[in-house]
This record gives structure tokens, sequence and C-alpha cells, in this order.
């Protein structure tokens, strides 16, 4: 599958990234990375309880004009471009099944998991021992197959919280080595 186009407008915060957030207001450590940080909510929250928080994000125009300014952003895919260990690692996952890609903050690939894939992949060199991966997906997407790709990968994956919306219901997985 190709990406088509990427899109320049920022990705604001929504019921998935608040979802997220909830999630995560009370995790605490020294290294978190947010991947695919958007407007930088979750990234900017890390940071109230992280002592060193990395955002990325493939859309350089969407680092730049952040709406919840941050340090440490990187215009990367996914993690490729980083080696360090952290203790947290979030994403609030492009999930939606696409036949095509041509929104990267939303559009996930076939069943909503080849971009999903891509990213976990990516992450799991970044993931410290004790660290843990907590990544949002749907039930408009095969997450049941998501978090069995996420196990072949050798990590523990299993769903933490649900939250029901009126046409899906958001997931969220925690992943552990």
């Amino acid at each position: 599958m190709q990406i088509k186009s990427l899109k320049n407008d920022e990705y604001p915060p929504s019921e998935d990234t608040f979802f997220l957030a909830n999630t995560i207001e009370n995790e605490k450590g020294d290294f978190a990375l947010d991947i695919g940080s958007g407007s930088g909510y979750l990234t900017k929250l890390l940071s109230e309880n992280f002592s060193f928080v990395v955002g990325t994000d493939i859309n350089y125009n969407v680092l730049t004009h952040q709406t919840y300014k941050t340090k440490n952003l990187i215009c990367c895919n996914s993690s490729d471009a980083l080696r360090i260990k952290f203790d947290l690692i979030v994403c609030n996952l492009p999930y939606l099944a696409t036949d095509e890609i041509l929104d990267v903050a939303t559009d996930g690939g076939v069943e909503g998991l080849e971009i999903p894939l891509k990213i976990i992949k990516s992450a799991i060199p970044c993931l410290n021992t004790t660290g843990k991966f907590l990544f949002v997906t749907s039930s408009l997407s095969n997450y049941q197959a998501l978090i069995d790709a996420t196990k072949r990968e050798g990590l523990r994956a299993k769903v933490i919280a649900k939250k029901k919306l009126f046409f899906e219901e958001l997931i969220i997985v925690e992943a552990k080595k």
C-alpha cells in the first residue's frame, strides 16, 4: 500500500486522544515517548510526570504548528529515528480500515492493521525491559488481529480499557516485553 498524500493540517485532539489521556494521567517515570504527537496534547500531558519526553510525527508541518507546544519534537516515521529506551510509549494509532492511506492521522490500511503494525514494530526497540506501550485502537478495525500480531512480535498485550461511543468502541491496549 502506498501513501497517496499527507495532510498539512493540525490533528486536533478528539475522543480517542482524551480517552488515552485519562489512562496515562497518573503514569510517572523518567522517559516517555508519544508517537504521532499531532497537536501535542498527550506529549504535553506526559511532560508533567516524566523527566524527558519526546514527541514524534511523520508530518513536519504538524510538529511546527502544535497547539500544545512541547520540546523534543522529532519528525520521523514512528520511532525509527530514536535509539533511546522509554519507560512509557503512547500512541493514538491511525486505526481506520482503508484501502489507501490518504490521511496518516486516521488511516490504518487493510483491516486497520498495516500502519499500526509498522508503528508497533518501530516502538519495540525503544521500549525498556520494564516499560509499557499503550495504544488506542477501535472496534472499527480488526483489533483482535492487532493484539495477536503484537503478541507475535514478542510483547505481552492485553486490553486494559474500553469506551463505548455512538458508532464504535475505543480500546486501549497495554503491551509489555
